[in-house]
């Protein structure tokens, strides 16, 4: 892998039930620093985020929590655009030009970071019914098998 190809991954379970994280890692995603976070990680919209850094990445997943839900970009250690999604994690409040407009920014602003993946792509990342591997709040999925694979294996 080259320096800059590989980015950290986290799927955070946000009901409260059970508290799980999982964490691992995300190739060819493009991301050259700060961080990217969504509460809308199909299908059990668990908050997923993906960083360069642990500092951009608890900002993105904190600005969720504050607002309850949410897509977030994070460059130079700030947030740079957002879309609060306060009911149920997935639905804004906001009337729909204000909706645009803010995910017009949140477009850009993921442009910009370098992510190749579009935002809707993902949020399929931890979607397990979608081969070959998945990462859940419970760990990561071998889909086919549907089997949770530790990220590290003991020699």
């Amino acid at each position: 892998l080259e320096a800059n190809d590989c980015c950290h991954m986290a799927v955070i379970e946000r009901y409260g039930v059970e508290g799980n994280i999982a964490y691992g890692f995300l190739q060819n995603f493009g991301l050259k620093e700060g961080a990217v976070a969504s509460s809308v990680g199909h299908d059990a919209h668990n908050v997923i985020v993906a960083g360069m850094e642990e500092g951009s990445m608890a900002l993105a997943v904190e600005t969720i929590r504050n607002t309850h839900g949410g897509v977030v970009v994070v460059q130079g250690g700030k947030v740079v655009a957002s879309i609060p999604l306060p009911i149920a994690g997935l639905i804004s409040d906001l009337r729909a030009g204000e909706v645009a407009e803010a995910a017009s920014k949140v477009k850009e602003a993921w442009v910009a970071a370098g992510c190749t993946l579009p935002y809707m792509g993902f949020n399929l990342l931890p979607l397990s019914v979608i081969p070959e591997i998945r990462l859940t709040d419970k760990g990561l999925v071998k889909v086919p098998e549907m089997e949770i694979e530790p990220l590290f294996k003991s020699v």
